[in-house]
């Protein structure tokens, strides 16, 4: 297919349309239930008062909002897909924001600025003694201020809202490519985003892969476990992007009903036990002919990882010490490999290493 033709049925699977509207339309759509936001984003992020503050203060300077972006349902409904943070700012200050269980959310106070040093202890109106209200010409500015909403109309195709979401929320400094990711599992399987997120903090796991502090806020753990899924679930396509295979997975994984979870945490907890026991926090890490040292290695994490979660069944008929000694034979080995030697160096692309060792990963770990 020709580039020109790709792009004209690309086009084809996003419906859209836009309208500029005021936030008071908004905040009615949103009390009338017509206008959603899933609740479990409201859990993964928030922005601190001030954020708040600043962007309250962009709005009442007639600063332009950025858009915000919508996936209109089959009723009708919009369903929040880009501007949590900037539509739950204007929501939770004005004291119709609900809570993640629908509870009521207590209404922002907000700081002083460098230009609107008064927004110091304002609220929307007075709800304690002692509060200070912004009066009723601020609230109708607020209200009148208009945004832009883009809208991604039900005919598009299903799987769009979580593409276009993804391209709004990826590349930017707030969101690392998994932190985006797990909204978007939040969006299709809440469950499995749990599952993930659960896995990426048991013991075994976590002293096997040593992530860094900043790393594991990132969401790198949970990044892991999701490649651990993948590889066996929706196995990688030669020549594509590594965050987009992985975008890709995430899912059609998450909208799998033959995929038996219970089985798959039970392999995922028995593979890392044996990880832990047999290497510890060595595990990922390079064989230098006398001792295991260095960084986490993405590459061996892979292979190994994947190696032995597919041949598990046939490890485990062996006794545990056995177990362990094959395990840890195994890691040593992989360095005198010619085609994981030639295909895990720094300067080996992401693509062309998972297509040359995850095949070669399954045959090398058969016992």
């Amino acid at each position: 297919m020709s580039l020109e033709k790709e792009i004209k049925k690309a086009r084809k699977e996003i419906v859209s349309d836009g309208y500029d509207m005021s936030l008071g339309e908004v905040m009615n759509l949103y009390k009338d239930d017509e206008l959603k936001i899933n609740p479990e984003f409201q859990r993964l992020f928030r922005w601190d008062v001030t954020r708040k503050t600043r962007f309250i203060e962009s709005i009442l300077l007639s600063i332009p909002i950025p858009p915000i972006f919508v996936f209109q349902d089959k009723d009708g409904n919009w369903e929040l897909i880009d501007g949590l943070q900037r539509l739950s700012t204007i929501l939770e200050f004005s004291g119709v924001l609900k809570g993640p269980e629908g509870e009521k959310v207590e209404p922002s106070t907000l700081e002083g600025t460098k230009f609107l040093p008064s927004l110091s202890d304002k609220r929307w109106q007075v709800w304690n003694e002692g509060d200070s209200a912004i009066d009723k010409s601020m609230q109708m500015q607020i209200k009148r201020a208009r945004i832009r909403v883009e809208i991604l109309l039900k005919e598009s195709d299903e799987n769009a809202k979580y593409e276009l979401f993804q391209r709004l929320n990826t590349g930017g400094a707030q969101l690392s490519e998994q932190e985006v990711r797990n909204c978007v599992a939040v969006m299709i399987n809440a469950e499995f985003y749990k599952l993930l997120k659960k896995l990426a903090e048991i013991d075994d796991f976590t002293k096997t892969v040593n992530q860094t502090e900043k790393a594991v806020e990132k969401q790198a753990g949970v990044e892991l476990v999701l490649r651990f899924f993948a590889f066996k679930h929706h196995p990688y396509k030669k020549g594509l992007d590594v965050h987009e295979y992985l975008d890709e997975a995430l899912v059609e994984i998450s909208k799998n009903d033959e995929i038996d979870w219970g089985e798959e945490e039970t392999r995922f907890k028995k593979t890392f036990s044996l990880l832990n026991d047999s290497l510890g926090d060595n595990a990922f890490k390079r064989w230098g002919g006398h001792s295991f040292g260095g960084k986490f290695l993405m590459s061996l994490y892979e292979t190994i990882a994947f190696g032995i979660s597919q041949n598990l069944d046939e490890i485990e008929h062996k006794g545990r010490d056995e177990q362990k000694e094959f395990v840890i034979t195994r890691a040593k080995d992989l360095w005198s490999d010619p085609v994981f030697e030639k295909n895990s160096g720094a300067g080996i692309r992401g693509t062309t290493r998972l297509s040359k060792l995850l095949p070669m990963a399954k045959g090398f770990f058969k016992p």
